[in-house]
């Protein structure tokens, strides 16, 4: 049984290099310590608005979009209730395409998998032959596989997804959104949604969902749906007071919007061109030094999977190098990864300078 440990508070800080969180402005931060409003007041319809537009602004995006006091795994569970009647399509090649096709069966919906080989990235012509075989409410794909450090080519299965009307296209883009850019309209996302700790650089515990207006008739066209995450509910109650319907977290929405104006400020383009420069840079440390997990073509522009060629103890590595130089980066993700390979998190506010300096205090600790 897990016994108490008080919270001292008197932790050293920690830069943290993860996939998510990650860090934090200090003034989106100190955006939070305000004094608290009622979630019915004008001031939050103010707040609220300002943070739903600006979103869309940022995506370049005319989709609806929901700010939701969750982690991003709530769109898992709302865009399966929302769009999937009986059968849905997930390709899993990595630890979270595969709980997303777990959650889908929870949920009791019919789930045909395309299974590849962690590392591997999805093939848009497999999606297209299952396409061709059976009939599928929805299709849902991570765009970047956190586990593995794959980026999935969206783009393309978007495009043949696209050719296939009755069927519609989710995309888990949690540790990439805001880091790594896409044109949701261009290639039919239905639903694309994140969370605030990843690329966003914003505290945890707010998700995002962008819902086209097809994916949202769809679900005012079913008999059923999900309560918290449900499309009508959220945006018809945003239509009418321009609030959520349940209550948010404030605090975490007045970072939210601080942080977003500094995501204006950079622009989309400009934060796409950061993110990706931080992944060559980290693509080339790794392959001098170890190697690269991922599939060639398919890697990640915000996490990278290193694989452990030189045998270094990793667990030693990543403990060493947070008590000597207050630095955190992770190791492989699950049993199957372990030891086998480490993953460094390129995103947020981190620039090549910065990741620069934890690769250099890597190869310090492991004598490279």
């Amino acid at each position: 049984m897990t016994k108490k440990q008080e919270y001292t508070d008197d932790y050293p800080d920690k830069t943290l290099y993860l996939p998510g969180p990650t860090e934090v402005r200090e003034d989106v931060i100190e955006a939070m310590a305000q004094p608290m409003f009622g979630h019915r007041m004008d001031r939050m319809t103010d707040l609220y608005t300002t943070i739903v537009e600006d979103t869309k602004t940022f995506l370049d995006t005319d989709q609806n979009v929901i700010v939701l006091t969750a982690s991003g795994t709530e769109f898992w569970e709302a865009t399966t209730l929302n769009l999937v009647d009986e059968r849905m399509l997930v390709p899993t090649a990595g630890s979270f395409s595969e709980r997303q096709a777990n959650v889908a069966e929870r949920l009791g919906k019919d789930v045909d998998r395309i299974e590849y080989d962690w590392g591997q990235a999805v093939k848009p012509e497999d999606i297209r032959d299952a396409l061709e075989t059976g009939e599928y409410d929805a299709v849902g794909t991570v765009m970047n596989e956190t586990s593995t450090g794959v980026r999935n080519p969206i783009e393309a299965i978007g495009d043949v997804i696209s050719e296939y009307p009755d069927t519609y296209f989710i995309v888990d883009a949690i540790s990439c959104l805001g880091g790594d850019s896409i044109d949701i309209e261009k290639h039919g996302i239905d639903a694309i949604f994140t969370s605030t700790q990843k690329a966003f650089a914003m505290p945890p515990g707010l998700a995002v969902c962008t819902v086209s207006d097809a994916a949202y008739e769809r679900e005012l066209s079913k008999e059923s749906a999900s309560w918290y995450g449900g499309f009508e509910r959220t945006l018809e109650y945003y239509d009418r007071k321009g609030q959520t319907h349940s209550t948010p977290a404030i605090p975490l929405m007045l970072a939210y919007r601080k942080q977003m104006k500094h995501m204006l400020e950079e622009g989309h383009k400009a934060r796409d061109k950061r993110h990706r420069e931080m992944a060559e840079y980290t693509r080339d440390w790794a392959r001098e030094q170890f190697g690269l997990f991922a599939e060639t073509g398919h890697r990640s522009q915000t996490v990278t999977c290193v694989e452990n060629t030189q045998g270094i103890d990793v667990a030693d590595t990543i403990e060493t190098v947070s008590k000597e130089y207050d630095m955190v980066f992770s190791d492989g993700y699950g049993s199957k990864l372990g030891q086998k390979t480490f993953r460094i998190g390129h995103m947020g506010e981190h620039t090549v300078e910065s990741i620069k300096e934890l690769t250099d205090a890597i190869e310090d600790v492991a004598g490279l």
